[in-house]
């Protein structure tokens, strides 16, 4: 258990201090990811981003993943029968909200570059797999040199697919259990975290970078 997201935070940093100083982005998955992203990116001196993609969710079943869609980009990992139609009304919807969110994190900022970098990829947890398998798809199309993703907890299930994907060159995982239902019961307090608190999150993170 993790008493909360700081606490889950810190514990991960101290797993991947090795990377401290090297050329790295660390990109958190918003919005429950900023916290955390955060105490990695201070204990490593780099700088913090946010990954803008949201999943496209399956018709009968909007938690489960069926893909994922950036501003520039998009990829479907299991449509099965789902039809086209759909998923081109997912990738429109989806795409204006996080039109919106991009204004709303870049406010005042413009999105780190990847290409080259070392990227660690972080969340507060993993339950499938597939949001995270569809989002590093996206960031792989940035070219960086790396991609990391470190977690507190996820399903074994979602390692495994994690560890099989060839566009992941790393993984960290502090907690593996072997009853998982969701990220939420291995937090003593797991609080939503909202977009005018992950924003300032990552502006706050970011100051010495500018």
């Amino acid at each position: 258990m993790f008493k909360d997201r700081i606490d889950a935070g810190k514990q991960l940093a101290q797993r991947i201090l090795n990377y401290k100083n090297k050329d790295v982005v660390v990109v958190a998955i918003p919005r429950g990811g900023l916290p955390l992203g955060a105490i990695v990116a201070k204990a490593l001196n780099a700088p913090l981003d946010v990954v803008l993609t949201k999943k496209i969710g399956h018709p009968i079943n909007k938690e489960y993943a069926i893909g994922a869609v950036s501003l520039g980009n998009k990829f479907i990992t299991d449509s099965g029968e789902v039809s086209m139609s759909y998923i081109e009304d997912e990738i429109r919807s989806i795409r204006a909200l996080l039109r919106q969110r991009q204004d709303q994190y870049y406010k005042n900022s413009k999105p780190k570059v990847l290409k080259n970098k070392i990227v660690i990829i972080v969340d507060d947890g993993i339950a499938t797999g597939n949001t995270m398998l569809a989002t590093i798809r996206l960031i792989k199309d940035e070219e960086p040199s790396r991609i990391i993703v470190a977690v507190p907890v996820a399903s074994l299930s979602a390692l495994e697919k994690l560890n099989n994907s060839p566009f992941v060159d790393e993984t960290v995982c502090l907690l593996i259990p072997r009853h998982f239902r969701a990220v939420g019961q291995f937090y003593t307090t797991f609080n939503s975290v909202d977009d005018k608190i992950a924003i300032q999150i990552l502006e706050e993170s970011n100051k010495q970078f500018k």
